[in-house]
């Protein structure tokens, strides 16, 4: 599987921005494959091998900052990435779109961030709502557990509260697609 560029920034200035001291004590730890990618510029539309770009980098995040706390680490480094992502004009966009109307056209974007695989809003009402996501090669928790971060991210920067961001079914489990359950007030 592989991952835009963009969301690789978005890890590395993550760090760069919460634990600037550590920075490159983060950078020491990753392995020589994760090395290669975060040693010089990042291009944005440029594709990246996931195991390399993303889950050893969030690895090494959630050994370093979060007790080894895998999901936090995650969650934390994918609520970064939708705050990264919707800035500027973007922000005016969320805040005056309907929370369903804002997962749903991030369900259809999906694509152009992950390679195989897609996103489907599958249940769209008032305060709540289910995705589906189908067709990830060597499916990863910390994979699922930052869209998770992502999603919730993007409500509350939409105004929604009490946000519950579950996911009921993981590809990364056994199961035949990963399922987010989305509730808010």
């Amino acid at each position: 599987m592989e991952i835009k560029g963009t969301a690789v920034i978005a890890i590395r200035d993550f760090v760069k921005e919460k634990y600037p001291n550590e920075f490159k004590k983060w950078y020491s730890s990753l392995p020589v494959d994760s090395k290669a990618i975060y040693e010089g510029p990042i291009d944005s539309t440029k594709w990246y091998a996931v195991e390399h770009a993303v889950a050893k980098p969030t690895a090494a995040i959630a050994r370093l900052f979060f007790n080894d706390d895998i999901k936090k680490g995650a969650w934390e480094s994918g609520r970064y990435s939708a705050e990264m992502a919707l800035k500027g004009i973007y922000r005016v966009f969320v805040k005056v779109s309907s929370p369903a109307y804002l997962i749903a056209r991030a369900s259809r974007v999906f694509a152009t961030y992950y390679r195989p695989c897609e996103m489907k809003s599958v249940k769209n009402e008032v305060n709540n709502l289910v995705l589906h996501i189908s067709g990830m090669s060597n499916p990863e928790k910390l994979i699922e557990f930052r869209i998770g971060g992502w999603i919730e991210k993007a409500l509350e920067i939409s105004g929604c509260k009490d946000i519950k961001v579950e996911i009921t079914k993981s590809m990364a489990r056994g199961d035949a697609l990963t399922e987010f359950t989305v509730s808010w007030a």
